[in-house]
């Protein structure tokens, strides 16, 4: 099933300054993690489902991400690049980089620039036009930072959990946004405090996902991720996995 989607937003203005050293030279979508930039994992899964048009919005360090980039042609898709000359926050980031695209689109996907999962855009795209949803977020379950003690009544130690799920869902980066949204995002700002809060409840809804999930915030997480990530995606090819061959 295609997702009908040709349009799709990354979000990759972040300094990832948590990420440092690592980010000293370039933007946190273009850390390696299994020997490619977590960006590229982005544009496979957007390649798999169709997507035609991705805009960049970017900011610190994007240059990096254009070169090693360019304007996509060794994708198959055209890649064109929003850069934030100030800070506009995500939804501000977001509202401009739907200026690049063209005047007929309806719907795009929007996804973090620093995350690494495998949940189907396929059936988050499925949802969203089934419901008719102006905006269809995705949502995974939250897995505790830490192991866990269990103890009864009397205070005696049961036993331990490491980083156990919780009951609690969040926000993983993945969206569809259809068109109508636009005029309710704000020029500078974040959609999640300053657009989210307006919709009708009928038309913002969730898809959940329990499929693998990381955001890649700190050093730690990249140290995971990367033991993760050949489990997860395979051995990346030579070519960086997209089937062209990228010079960094």
């Amino acid at each position: 099933m295609s997702s009908n989607i040709d349009y799709a937003i990354i979000l990759a203005g972040g300094k990832g300054e948590r990420l440092r050293p690592h980010t000293d030279n370039k933007p946190k979508p273009m850390v390696e993690v299994g020997g490619k930039p977590i960006i590229v994992y982005q544009l496979e899964r957007l390649q798999s489902v169709g997507v035609k048009e991705v805009v960049i919005a970017c900011s610190y360090k994007w240059e990096a991400i254009k070169e090693y980039l360019g304007n996509g042609e060794k994708l198959g898709m055209k890649i064109s690049y929003s850069v934030e000359t100030e800070p506009l926050g995500r939804g501000g980031g977001i509202k401009k980089a739907m200026q690049f695209l063209p005047d007929n689109w309806e719907d795009a996907l929007v996804l973090n620039g620093d995350i690494l999962s495998n949940s189907s855009l396929e059936d988050l795209v499925a949802q969203h036009y089934d419901k008719k949803a102006l905006v269809t977020l995705t949502v995974v379950p939250l897995k505790s930072p830490y192991g866990i003690v269990e103890f009864n009544e009397n205070n005696e130690v049961l036993g331990f959990r490491e980083k156990p799920i919780l009951p609690h869902w969040i926000n993983a980066g993945m969206y569809v946004f259809s068109k109508e949204i636009e005029p309710l995002l704000p020029e500078v700002g974040d959609h999640e405090t300053e657009t989210f809060p307006k919709l009708p409840k009928e038309k913002f809804l969730v898809f959940q996902s329990e499929d693998y999930w990381r955001g890649v915030d700190t050093v730690k997480d990249l140290t995971e991720a990367e033991k993760e990530v050949v489990e997860i995606f395979g051995q990346p090819s030579v070519s960086g996995g997209i089937g062209f061959t990228l010079t960094a």
